[in-house]
């Protein structure tokens, strides 16, 4: 990361030393004392004929936490100076529309106006997010010299790692994950940082089989290089690259799908050349997220007894939260919703669908009668916004927020 940042400019990578300073905004921001109190009752809340279960483990985690007080941080120090993000800071809505009201700018994106990485000064404060910035970010950034506050979360930056060491032994990075998404763009640019290195994105089992496939049968290369012409690395050769490979993955994605995608791998590189030659052929380091696994092994727990259904809530584009969802789909009706305006009534509710790209609205969610609904969030959901959840829902049968 170093040669990257450069020693001349100002980089912040562990806070802007103002955490006491802004935690009575980030209380008052993100804090839910509903919340906490389902928590003190062991994260059951009972009102009237409904029963809700929240998950052991379920919200903000650790980096999503760090992410957002390093950007409260940042306006606090730097009051009369333009900060922009280089893309969402997390991906959830009510987080990034506060940075907005905080009047910090988005480079890219959705959130992003007219001022692009192009227009920077060096005055300017500019915010690395949660999923990290690819390479040529960082150097266009340090061509800038502007200030950079760098909010990467640790997880990526193990995989970043792991990615690095891959490239600089001659494996090809088999990265588990999403190629469009920001934090595994960032990660597939690390393999480029040493001759010869090169990146190959899988997003699930079935890509995962193409691959595997052609690894054990060879096939046309011409074919797959179309098939994932926006997941490999530029000039990717798929009969030299397929080799020697190493399996990282973008942190968010589903544990057990991580651990099969290496194992298929696994498989196929011992098929193709033996099981005494595998070390030089594949390598896989545990690259999986603790927050990521920890809310995905509770929501598992609590549909050991599952409820009528499940409310799952967090951004529409955040991985993580999409993937908590699809666990919950497989045992109950599950909505997932990015915010608690999408419980409209005890009719209707706006969702997302499992895999599916844009909100629907759905009516007779709510089961008359008894009825035990499951709450969980994904990593970068603050607590406030599952406690107006929690509220809306008592609301459609009358119910009051318990004292």
């Amino acid at each position: 990361m170093k040669d990257l940042i450069g020693e001349d400019q100002l980089y912040y990578r562990k806070g802007l030393g103002l955490k006491k300073e802004v935690a009575g905004d980030l209380s008052r921001a993100y804090h839910s004392e509903l919340v906490e109190r389902v928590v003190e009752k062991g994260h059951v809340l009972e009102a009237g004929d409904l029963t809700l279960r929240l998950a052991r483990e379920f919200g903000n985690c650790y980096g999503v936490d760090r992410a957002v007080q390093y950007a409260y941080e940042s306006r606090r120090r730097f009051p009369d100076r333009r900060i922009f993000l280089v893309g969402e800071l997390i991906h959830n809505p009510h987080v990034n529309r506060e940075m907005v009201s905080m009047g910090i700018g988005f480079l890219t994106g959705s959130y992003a106006e007219d001022v692009t990485i192009d227009d920077l000064e060096p005055e300017d404060v500019v915010l690395l997010p949660a999923f990290g910035a690819p390479t040529e970010v960082m150097r266009k950034l340090k061509e800038t010299g502007c200030v950079l506050v760098d909010t990467t979360c640790g997880s990526v930056l193990l995989v970043w790692k792991t990615v690095e060491r891959f490239a600089r032994e001659g494996y090809t990075a088999m990265i588990h994950g999403k190629w469009y998404h920001e934090e595994t763009r960032a990660t597939a640019s690390r393999a480029l940082e040493y001759p010869g290195g090169a990146y190959l994105i899988v997003r699930d089992l079935d890509e995962t089989a193409i691959v595997t496939d052609f690894i054990r049968h060879g096939g046309s290369p011409a074919a797959l290089a179309e098939r994932f012409a926006e997941a490999v690395s530029p000039g990717f050769d798929f009969e030299r690259d397929l080799v020697r490979v190493g399996v990282a993955n973008q942190t968010t994605m589903l544990m057990r799908e991580t651990e099969a995608v290496a194992e298929e791998l696994g498989k196929a590189m011992a098929d193709r050349y033996g099981e005494e030659a595998l070390e030089e052929h594949f390598r896989s380091l545990d690259t999986i997220c603790s927050a990521t696994q920890e809310r995905q092994d509770a929501v598992v727990e609590l549909l050991d007894s599952p409820p009528d259904l499940m409310v799952v809530i967090g951004g529409y584009n955040s991985s993580n939260t999409g993937n908590l969802a699809r666990i919950c789909s497989k045992v109950v009706p599950t909505y997932h919703i990015d915010d608690s305006s999408c419980i409209e009534d005890p009719e209707t509710i706006r969702h997302l669908p499992i895999d599916g790209h844009r909100e629907e609205r759905m009516r007779g969610w709510l089961p008359e009668g008894p009825v035990e609904i499951g709450i969980t969030a994904g990593a970068s959901t603050p607590n406030v916004k599952v406690g107006e959840t929690i509220e809306r829902i008592l609301a459609c049968r009358n119910e009051a927020v318990p004292a």
